[in-house]
């Protein structure tokens, strides 16, 4: 019997092939071994995906420094756990468009123009959120470089790995618990207002872990983190209000306010 994949000759009781490692199929492909295929690629086999999302917690420092140092079988490696995140994400976000759509639903929250320019913004995050999770990745990476810059435990590569475990493990939490916000009805403002300090304690959580600091100057280092993302903001917000000048919505939002202003004076005219 040759290997299916690279012809190399195998005995009868070889399970993998000794030249290319691929694995030996014997059986015909039934939908058992067909989800089990499925199962093992995109679980990165042994099926190690709740093991590694509850150790993310628990032990983030195990996961993501084993990876680091070189062990790759015990959890669901970061490149493999990422794309699992992108995919949840996905699925969270087709769920919630289709049972629950007033989640995202802005129209009571805020004048028209605001709600329209906001559900803009959200539907281009949900079309491009693959690439917007892949973009926060290298950010944070420069930014933990700066916030870490008189430790040398890890290069900047290395805090990519750190950072994608961490954004997938976050995307992952986030969307199970934007589903079961969702079904007990609350809006999209709260769940917001309760996910960006959570998501910024893990992080913390983790960082303080892996570059085994004490809680002080983790403490410090979260607010050199405040800093720093404020300046991030101010200047992404520049480019946003620059974007949006050019192509009218700021123009929108202005007339939209002016709008609700004078109905607003009317009613109080009227009453």
């Amino acid at each position: 019997m040759n290997c299916k994949n690279c012809q190399t000759e195998l005995s009868e009781h070889d399970d993998y092939c000794k030249s290319c490692g691929g694995k030996v199929i014997r059986n015909r492909l039934t939908i058992k071994n067909l989800f089990v295929h499925f199962s093992e690629t995109f679980f990165n086999y042994d099926n190690t995906l709740l093991q590694t999302f509850i150790s993310l917690f628990s032990k983030p420092e195990i996961v993501i420094g084993s990876y680091i140092n070189g062990t790759r079988k015990k959890y669901v490696n970061v490149v493999s756990y990422f794309a699992i995140a992108i995919t949840i994400s996905g699925f969270q976000l087709l769920i919630i468009n289709k049972y629950f759509p007033e989640v995202y639903d802005f129209s009571i929250e805020s004048m028209k123009g605001q709600a329209d320019f906001q559900k803009k913004n959200m539907a281009v995050l949900q079309e491009y959120q693959s690439i917007v999770m892949m973009l926060y990745v290298p950010l944070y990476a420069i930014m933990a470089k700066i916030i870490f810059f008189n430790l040398k435990t890890y290069n900047y590569t290395e805090l990519l790995v750190v950072f994608m475990y961490i954004q997938a493990q976050i995307s992952i939490a986030s969307a199970l618990l934007v589903l079961v916000l969702a079904l007990v009805g609350l809006s999209s403002n709260i769940i917001g207002m309760a996910m960006i300090p959570l998501m910024i304690l893990y992080a913390a959580y983790c960082l303080k872990r892996l570059y085994h600091l004490n809680l002080l100057d983790i403490i410090v280092r979260t607010l050199f983190f405040f800093v720093i993302l404020g300046i991030v903001m101010v200047i992404a917000t520049i480019i946003m209000l620059g974007v949006m000048y050019l192509n009218g919505d700021l123009q929108e939002i202005f007339e939209a306010g002016k709008k609700a202003a004078e109905e607003a004076a009317k009613k109080q005219a009227t009453n």
